[in-house]
């Protein structure tokens, strides 16, 4: 009867190890689904609706910001930050789709391009996929977060986050380096 709590111990060391190799096993599906141009499969991974909703927060949020307190504290400066709120659910369509998501994983940063700031490359011209999360630093939060932090064009970090939800993991937020952006600089 010793037998048991020895198969107990492996049972739970084998579900302990597919939870730890989950987001791995996770990323390796993402990287192929962007490498095959699968819009399908690549959205068996991905959480769109939480993943809208972050970056919805983050572009307003940005908005907010660039605006200044003086923009947010008059009248005219509210009605034009909430015209500004609704036209930023285009970029966040634009990025919460298989094909902006994998723009941003392959390190394209096409936010100079919808506002304007033309820096190098063309980020949507239609070029071969290249290795999506190439480089990517992983780290665990949590038994169920897990992150991967790539460096966009520009150099700026980008953070991708799976959550666990059972054994599977999803890409449920993707942290933009935004706050590196609305940071004026000396000669405004």
């Amino acid at each position: 009867m010793k037998k048991w709590p020895i198969l107990v111990v492996i049972i739970l060391m084998a579900i302990a190890g597919w939870i730890a190799a989950g987001p791995f096993l996770t990323i390796h599906a993402i990287r192929s689904a962007i490498q095959e141009q699968n819009a399908a499969k690549l959205s068996q991974y991905v959480d769109f609706p939480a993943l809208r909703t972050s970056l919805r927060q983050q572009v307003d949020d940005y908005v907010v910001r660039r605006a200044g307190p003086d923009m947010q504290a008059s009248l005219f400066g509210a009605v034009a930050l909430q015209l500004a709120s609704g036209a930023t659910d285009g970029i966040v369509d634009a990025l919460a789709t298989p094909a902006g998501l994998a723009a941003v994983m392959e390190g394209r940063n096409f936010w100079h391009r919808l506002s304007g700031q033309r820096r190098g490359e063309d980020s949507l011209a239609t070029t071969a996929p290249r290795d999506p999360l190439e480089g990517a630093r992983y780290a665990f939060e949590s038994p169920s977060r897990f992150t991967a932090t790539v460096k966009n064009a520009d150099g700026d970090p980008v953070v991708f986050v799976l959550a666990r939800r059972g054994f599977s993991w999803r890409v449920t937020e993707v942290v933009l380096p935004l706050a590196v952006e609305a940071t004026p600089t000396d000669g405004s």
